[in-house]
């Protein structure tokens, strides 16, 4: 049997024979006494090693877990900066539109967002089994900052989605902008400042993601496996 199966219960029998006088008396509390402690000791040791197996498994699973959410985060940032170029681009051919009341040869609209996705089963699990108390400080701290910047992350890319949406409203029931029913010059100036919007969002998400992406890497350096 292992030492964490060991059943945790104080079994504390009264002496079998009469205590005759003090000294017996005496002698029979310091038995019960040193019983107690022997006992009160293995199950703080079962405890204690309950709470060490339980912060093992935690901070084993949340390690490939963040392990796997940093996979490709600089492929992620990459690709967010071609988006943001793209949107500039954008931007550039509603200014002709306006201007020249029709849409360039050569110009195209493309409003896109990827939402990038992120685990946190593991981190959930360490929440709700407990875990996280009896791990240092310190070492909660960063696995909580790195899991509330991704939470924040996902906030921000949701949003980003949903101005990505709003922008193309005015087109979703024209033709191509290169087509013979170009949106109107009211239209074009309302979706590039829908488009405005979404770039200042993407600086958010810019920034979210380089600080994530530092704050993996740190972790990760500073606990390989």
């Amino acid at each position: 049997m292992k030492l964490d199966e060991v059943p945790a219960v104080l079994d504390v029998h009264p002496p079998h024979h009469p205590a005759h006088g003090v000294r017996d008396f005496f002698l029979h509390l310091f038995t019960i006494t040193i019983g107690l402690l022997i006992a009160l000791s293995l199950e703080g040791l079962v405890e204690w090693q309950h709470h060490r197996h339980l912060v093992h498994e935690a901070e084993a699973s949340l390690h490939a877990e963040i392990a796997a959410n940093a996979k490709d985060m600089q492929a992620s940032i990459d690709d967010l900066h071609k988006r943001e170029q793209v949107l500039k681009d954008d931007v550039v051919v509603l200014k002709y539109i306006v201007k020249n009341h029709k849409a360039p040869e050569k110009g195209t609209l493309d409003i896109t967002f990827r939402i990038r996705g992120f685990q946190d089963v593991s981190w959930k699990t360490a929440q709700s089994t407990g875990a996280l108390a009896y791990m240092p400080y310190d070492r909660a701290q960063q696995y909580a900052d790195i899991y509330a910047t991704q939470q924040e992350l996902q906030a921000a890319q949701q949003l980003a989605a949903r101005d990505a949406i709003i922008a193309l409203g005015p087109f979703l029931n024209s033709a191509d902008v290169k087509g013979t029913a170009d949106p109107t010059e009211g239209e074009t100036s309302a979706t590039r400042e829908k488009i405005e919007i979404l770039q200042g969002q993407l600086l958010l998400i810019d920034s979210l993601m380089q600080a994530l992406n530092t704050s993996y890497q740190k972790f990760l350096t500073t606990h390989p496996e």
